[in-house]
């Protein structure tokens, strides 16, 4: 038992050295490590010794880079931008802003700090804990009445940026309506009227308490003897007696409730007539025309020109007569003058409100100078209209019946007139000796009228017409039908007889014997049977 308590004491003490041995040899190592870490600043390096034999020469070292350029320093951005009151209650205020215009582009932007303070201290507190990125925060935990300052600080890398502060201070109270300016539909553009007239624009308007009521011109307040307010309730009255060129502007109503306000526009303008044109010339005259120049008037009414109306005066009568209306261009060719005529011009200016009540007239008169014309007529030839007769409508064979006035007609032209002659189977009709023909010739129209035919009146007739240039004829055939009575006298039947089949005998199918018989009446016999037989020969069936 000694001896193993002996054994376990001597293997502990050798194991102890051994234990220790590493750690001198790290310190060892450390030791001599030092040297090598000092030995570039010494220059005297063990890597630097010279090599050994058989070894190949080390590499030179390489040149130490330079050292980078350090950034340049962070900058704060520019104040934020446009901080209002977008809405308020009992204990809580909402504010809205716009971001800086200045943002670097090293740092940018981290958020946005609210700070705030009671009216009358300079404790300014921060209420967000942590920076907010939203251009929209909302003040809570207030107490109703208190009077707040408030501004925002932009925050980056840099710093804070300078304060964005709203002017006056913040009552904590829930407003009842906010303002609104209720701008009628005619005065949003632009509202127009003439010198002497008056205006009397009602605007109404909404809000809770009673609004306050401001009115500027062109950003100053209202000439209280140019322009009266009256403001009820509801609604402002802007009135002006008599409207003249310096009340032309741009009107600005302003409607406030605490910390709301609301605002409209309203651009008047005031004209007048314009004045006469700067000047006027007369640039060139040639042949019937002139041309006049002029320039633009220097007043134009405090509204453009619509155009220009040209007038022009005969030095012999002095009246003036409009030759151009409503004529834009500032020059003109004025043409249809009268030869050896002088004339003067005038030009009246036009804008909305009409003419200038002045002219501008010409110093130069302009006359048409009279040209020397040797007019030579041709000489005049008379034509010759004379010309042989012609017939242009010809005469047409006819027929007629016995008793029946009938009439022959033809046209004839001719220079000079012709004569006019009428003949039967080669014989000359004469007015005079025979009053059964009656000729006429009028305008051209040649008429034979034969006045109630016998069966001896058929035949060929002529017309002929005659001139000192020539004759010509135009001929046609007259056919005379003898009645069924004629007829029927010359096969013998009584006259009551002869009626009866006048009457009732109409086509060529009753030429029967029974139908005449039961038509007439008339008993059978030879006499009878001769009618019928003549009558069926001489009439066609």
């Amino acid at each position: 038992m000694t001896l193993g308590v002996a054994a376990e004491t001597a293997t502990m003490s050798n194991a102890a050295p051994a234990e220790a041995a590493p750690a001198e040899a790290t310190s060892t190592a450390e030791g001599e490590a030092l040297p090598a870490e000092t030995a570039p600043a010494e220059g005297k390096a063990p890597a630097e010794a010279a090599p050994a034999e058989g070894e190949a020469p080390a590499e030179p070292a390489p040149e130490e880079p330079k050292a980078p350029t350090p950034p340049p320093p962070d900058e704060p951005t520019s104040e934020p931008l446009e901080v209002t009151v977008e809405d308020k209650s009992d204990s809580s205020v909402t504010i809205t802003w716009r971001p800086p215009k200045t943002i670097p582009a090293n740092s940018g932007l981290d958020g946005y700090t609210v700070e705030i303070t009671k009216e009358g201290t300079e404790d300014w507190k921060a209420v967000n804990e942590d920076l907010t990125v939203s251009c929209r925060y909302a003040i809570k935990n207030q107490t109703t009445g208190d009077r707040l300052l408030v501004r925002v600080v932009a925050v980056n890398s840099g710093g804070r940026s300078p304060p964005a502060t709203i002017a006056d201070p913040i009552l904590v109270k829930e407003v009842g309506a906010r303002p609104k300016v209720r701008l009628p539909r005619f005065l949003r553009q632009r509202y127009v009227k003439k010198v002497g007239e008056k205006i009397n624009l009602v605007i109404p308007f909404s809000g809770k308490p009673k609004p306050v009521v401001t009115w500027l011109k062109d950003g100053e307040p209202l000439d209280p003897k140019r322009a009266n307010i009256r403001t009820s309730d509801t609604d402002s009255i802007l009135f002006v007696r008599q409207a003249e060129r310096v009340d032309s502007g741009s009107y600005e109503m302003c409607v406030k409730v605490e910390d709301f306000e609301d605002k409209a526009a309203i651009i008047i303008q005031i004209i007048e007539l314009p004045g006469p044109p700067a000047s006027i010339k007369v640039a060139d005259v040639w042949g019937f025309n002139v041309a006049l120049e002029w320039t633009a008037p220097k007043d134009n009414g405090n509204t453009e020109i619509t155009g220009y109306t040209v007038q022009k005066a005969d030095k012999k009568t002095g009246d003036w007569f409009n030759i151009l209306e409503h004529y834009t261009r500032l020059n003109a060719t004025i043409s249809d003058l009268i030869m050896g005529n002088t004339y003067t011009f005038r030009i009246f200016a036009e804008n909305k409100c009409g003419l200038s009540e002045e002219c501008a007239r010409t110093k130069e008169e302009a006359t048409i100078v009279k040209e020397v014309i040797d007019y030579k007529p041709t000489p005049f030839v008379e034509r010759d209209f004379t010309e042989a007769p012609k017939f242009t409508t010809v005469l047409n064979d006819r027929s007629t019946t016995v008793g029946y006035s009938t009439k022959l007609l033809c046209s004839v032209r001719g220079s000079p007139k012709p004569k006019i002659m009428w003949m039967k189977n080669k014989m000359i009709l004469n007015n005079m000796d025979n009053p059964k023909y009656r000729m006429i010739s009028t305008g051209g129209i040649c008429t034979l009228e034969i006045r109630k035919p016998g069966q001896y009146d058929g035949g060929e007739y002529v017309c002929r017409a005659e001139n000192q240039l020539g004759k010509v004829d135009t001929g046609c055939k007259l056919e005379v039908k003898r009645t069924m009575v004629d007829i029927l006298k010359q096969v013998g039947t009584t006259d009551y007889d002869r009626e009866r089949l006048n009457l009732s005998v109409n086509t060529p199918a009753s030429w029967s014997a029974p139908a005449l018989r039961m038509q007439l009446g008339m008993p059978s016999g030879p006499e009878a049977l001769r009618g019928l037989t003549c009558l069926k020969v001489l009439l066609p069936s």
